[in-house]
């Protein structure tokens, strides 16, 4: 007898910068339920996403990425490799934590000449695929392979890109 995937996404608001506008939450769910299943990923998971301002971030990746700098998102895989952590109490997988700075989101948004959900969206698409072992740091086939699962979700989610892969010079 199979179980049903349940997967379970905790969304915390740690900033007072930009208010989060209505639908931010669903579509953030909706974000990480596609990745997961165009990733084939067949267990029920569970991914913590936390929205921080630009000194939080900062600081996260300072300790963590020896950048002291703010970024736009950072991931905390749990895994190791295809090995999970997973909930005794409800066996679904732990994948990690998704940080996003909104402010940081806002202004790419700006200069991308699109809205925050797009932007968000986006973020939190990129990041489910860091925790499910996917790096784009060495740019490279993988950061091509990444970008392509990146936009394919984003299409099936109706926010398609509105802008080219290269910037105008």
């Amino acid at each position: 007898m199979s179980t049903a995937i349940k997967n379970r996404v905790m969304i915390t608001n740690k900033q007072k910068a930009v208010k989060i506008p209505t639908g931010i939450r669903m579509l953030v769910r909706r974000c990480c339920n596609a990745v997961l299943i165009m990733e084939n990923f067949s267990r029920s998971a569970e991914i913590s996403v936390s929205f921080v301002d630009d000194e939080q971030i900062r600081v996260l990746n300072r300790e963590y990425r020896n950048k002291d700098m703010p970024t736009d998102v950072l991931s905390f895989p749990l895994s190791d490799g295809d090995k999970f952590d997973y909930n005794p109490e409800t066996g679904a997988a732990i994948l990690g934590d998704i940080v996003i700075s909104v402010p940081r989101a806002l202004e790419q948004a700006k200069t991308f000449g699109h809205d925050l959900q797009r932007e968000i969206g986006y973020l939190t698409c990129h990041s489910m695929l860091h925790l499910l072992g996917y790096d784009h740091e060495n740019n490279g086939i993988e950061a091509v392979r990444m970008r392509e699962k990146e936009e394919s979700v984003m299409q099936q989610l109706g926010l398609p890109r509105n802008a080219s892969y290269v910037m105008e010079e």
